[in-house]
């Protein structure tokens, strides 16, 4: 599949879940857009889109905490993406290793 055949929302970006390849965790999610994607797959570590600055955001750039890419992987609707990673430190800006680290579920 050619990356522009994806579906992106209103605002051209894709949603992208972002996986340890070793472990199978959950790291983040993303927005992707089509430059993003294409910076990713030439570079062969993450690059996002960050809504709030708007504009490209290749992950670890300042922090050291990069993703070297696996696979990235689109589903079965083409609206959804997953980024298969090596992560090089935690994924989340809090230091936290993965941004899914708090629950809804008490107990």
């Amino acid at each position: 599949m050619n990356f522009s055949e994806l579906k992106y929302n209103d605002a051209g970006l894709i949603p992208c879940i972002v996986q340890d390849a070793n472990t199978g965790e959950v790291l983040m999610m993303a927005w992707m857009s089509a430059e993003s994607i294409g910076l990713t797959l030439e570079r062969g570590e993450t690059v996002f889109w960050s809504r709030s600055r708007q504009e490209l955001w290749h992950k670890g750039a300042t922090s050291g905490n990069t993703q070297k890419l696996v696979d990235l992987r689109y589903d079965c609707d083409a609206d959804t993406l997953l980024a298969l990673v090596h992560p090089a430190g935690p994924a989340c800006h809090t230091g936290e290793r993965t941004c899914f680290y708090r629950s809804l579920v008490k107990g």
